[in-house]
């Protein structure tokens, strides 16, 4: 299946995106059949090819989120923005989870998860200690 999607190319802490066509089953960075256009994000400048968009597009290439609200955008096609799915991170233990997957904890839970997890340090450490007396008395 065909993808219209960003390739990022920009250095660091200065991102700059080409609108590439390519294999979904690539990586964005990787092989691409054509490149569609560029996307500077700090000036807010698009150059695309718009005719080149919409002849893959007819093709059956199907455009990502980010890629398909930057057209709608631009003007190059009409419709409705996409609504963006970003993966958020858990609160207590740095985990990425889905959006809608899990329930999102509380102050109390994320607590109780930190109470629990001292105990089990706190009690590993008293049992480490203890083996390490019944080693030296055994000696």
């Amino acid at each position: 299946m065909l993808v219209i999607r960003f390739s990022r190319v920009g250095k660091k802490n200065k991102a700059y995106f080409r609108i590439v066509v390519q294999e979904k089953i690539h990586t964005p960075t990787g092989r691409h059949t054509e490149v569609l256009g560029s996307w500077d994000p700090h000036l807010k400048k698009a150059v695309l090819k718009e005719e080149k968009i919409k002849y893959w597009l007819e093709k059956g290439a199907q455009a990502s989120d980010s890629v398909y609200n930057l057209l709608v955008k631009e003007g190059v096609i009409k419709g409705k923005k996409r609504v963006i799915k970003i993966k958020k991170k858990s609160q207590a233990d740095g985990n990425i989870v889905k959006e809608g997957k899990e329930k999102e904890l509380t102050a109390e839970t994320s607590s109780a998860r930190v109470k629990e997890t001292k105990e089990d340090a706190t009690q590993s450490k008293e049992e480490i200690k203890e083996d390490i007396k019944k080693e030296e008395t055994a000696n």
